[in-house]
């Protein structure tokens, strides 16, 4: 292959910085040199209300919980597909930012390497990639910060490669479609994600399969089902003393440690992928983390979409889960927003929404001179 033409392909997938619409700018590793100016701003809450992107138009909305957001997100699109991911990060924000900073990079890495074209493997390996660069920096901080080990990441993306659709999952994040119901103006809510979560019973019965000689693999523990009684999620990017017994020490906070040796992974970094020919009744997705579906069913967000108008439907959604949230601890959506971040994580958590309208007629014609370019992140330093 010509050297001409695989810079033409690099060229394609990279996040474009001086495209139609960019997003605050980014570097390695977390070294974040935006200060989130691409968004607006309601209290806690950071949202944009409508784009467009190469396949139709999109909203975003992101709402802080924490003392420091775990949340990351980002929309990197351009003539020859789009990119969405949504990172929600536990124990830290460490893993979700270094996601952000890598998975997309990784992926545009691959895509060149198989000559522009998108498959599973491409998306399969970006994630593996992620994953051990991710193991490195904790090989390289862990006797100066061992908490570094103990961080970890759901990770959800979403990839429009020509006409079809890519979903890529590990954790609990959620993506669900919006689907026409032939001509009678309804919209079906398809979720396209499989979730890794302990609480559901087939994520049990896979953690017991693959590791039939321990009997503790999970765990009840006030009422919640724990990867050995103590995390939610059976796949995630970092946690790496779930996954390399030389993490797991006495360095480590004792809530974390293991009482024994690991002989293998216990979490998996390897994701759910499914793969979905896009359709003319393809209306919008909704990708979000796992802290706006503790308030709402995958219908009732489909109907909030179907039943409002584009601009500011994401931060709609937010707002949404928040008066859920609110109503739950017998309090008011007005008083809720009062309260400071740290202590809002009482009431709910970090919440990510991004809605992706998906034009059929855009996507199926594919690269166009007026297709916009697109690379926006969700600011780092909330």
């Amino acid at each position: 292959m010509s050297e001409g033409f695989m810079n033409l392909l690099s060229v394609c997938w990279k996040p474009f910085a001086s495209g139609n619409e960019t997003g605050a700018a980014s570097g390695v590793n977390g070294n974040y040199n935006g200060d989130g100016d691409d968004f607006e701003k309601d209290g806690l809450l950071w949202y944009r209300d409508i784009g467009k992107y190469s396949g139709g138009e999109y909203s975003m909305a992101v709402v802080q919980a924490n003392q420091v957001l775990e949340d990351q997100s980002q929309i990197e699109s351009g003539p020859f597909g789009t990119f969405v991911g949504v990172y929600d990060g536990h124990g830290g924000p460490d893993v979700a930012r270094y996601v952000c900073d890598n998975l997309f990079r990784n992926f545009q890495a691959r895509s060149t390497e198989d000559y522009g074209v998108v498959t599973p493997d491409t998306i399969r390996n970006a994630f593996l990639e992620t994953e051990n660069g991710f193991t490195a920096v904790v090989s390289e901080l862990f006797n100066t910060r061992p908490s570094i080990a103990t961080v970890g990441s759901c990770c959800l993306v979403g990839v429009v490669y020509q006409q079809t659709l890519f979903i890529a999952n590990l954790g609990d994040s959620r993506v669900v479609l919006g689907k026409k119901v032939g001509n009678t103006g309804g919209m079906a809510a398809i979720q396209l994600s499989s979730e890794h979560n302990a609480n559901l019973e087939e994520v049990r019965h896979e953690l017991k399969n693959l590791h039939p000689h321990d009997p503790q693999i999970v765990a009840l523990k006030h009422g919640v089902w724990r990867v050995k009684g103590i995390i939610q999620v059976s796949r995630s990017i970092g946690d790496v003393y779930m996954k390399h017994s030389e993490y797991n020490t006495e360095q480590i906070l004792p809530k974390f440690r293991l009482p024994e040796a690991t002989v293998m992974p216990i979490l998996s970094a390897t994701p759910s992928i499914l793969t979905h020919d896009i359709q003319p009744s393809d209306s919008f997705l909704i990708f979000a983390s796992d802290g706006l579906w503790e308030h709402m069913s995958n219908e009732e967000a489909v109907e909030i979409v179907h039943n409002n108008p584009r601009a500011g439907i994401a931060k709609r959604l937010v707002k949404a889960a928040l008066h859920e949230a609110a109503k739950k601890r017998e309090m008011r959506y007005s008083d809720l927003r009062k309260i400071d971040k740290r202590v809002r994580r009482h009431f709910h958590d970090d919440i990510t929404v991004i809605v992706l309208f998906l034009n059929y007629d855009q996507i199926t014609r594919g690269s166009s001179n007026n297709a916009p370019n697109v690379s926006l992140r969700s600011a780092l330093e909330h």
